[in-house]
């Protein structure tokens, strides 16, 4: 098998153009930076430190009103000391007071009773017979 080729194009040749003159070289140029916006960090670190410090705050005075409902506690306990020490006082009082040997002796003194020598006993009669 035989092929057959086109025959090739021929481009026109150009003729080398003259270079242009070299410049001095030049320092790259920097390129702008675009700017970016800061973040408000300022407020941001403020707006911290006002939130720690009204957190402080308030643990400060919840010490501080726990401090005072502990001197109160303590201010009734001993309130409480003090009354149960008066209970027992008149407790043993009113004992001493309610004794039978007591009682017998302010009898026979102040009002002239004395002890039976003899027991009576009575027998009372109902209105009904009894059968």
């Amino acid at each position: 098998m035989a092929s057959f080729a086109a025959p090739a194009e021929t481009r026109p040749s150009r003729a080398p153009q003259p270079r242009p003159a070299r410049r001095p070289p030049t320092r790259p140029q920097p390129r702008p930076r675009t700017r970016v916006r800061a973040r408000p960090r300022v407020a941001g670190g403020v707006a911290w430190i006002v939130v720690v410090a009204a957190l402080l705050a308030g643990i400060v005075a919840l010490n501080v009103a726990v401090l005072g409902l502990n001197m109160q506690v303590e201010r009734l306990d001993a309130q409480r000391d003090e009354l149960v020490s008066g209970n027992d006082t008149l407790s043993s009082e009113l004992s001493a007071a309610a004794a039978a040997g007591r009682i017998e002796k302010l009898a026979r003194s102040k009002l002239g009773l004395v002890a039976p020598t003899d027991t009576t006993y009575l027998e009372l009669r109902s209105g009904r017979r009894a059968r």
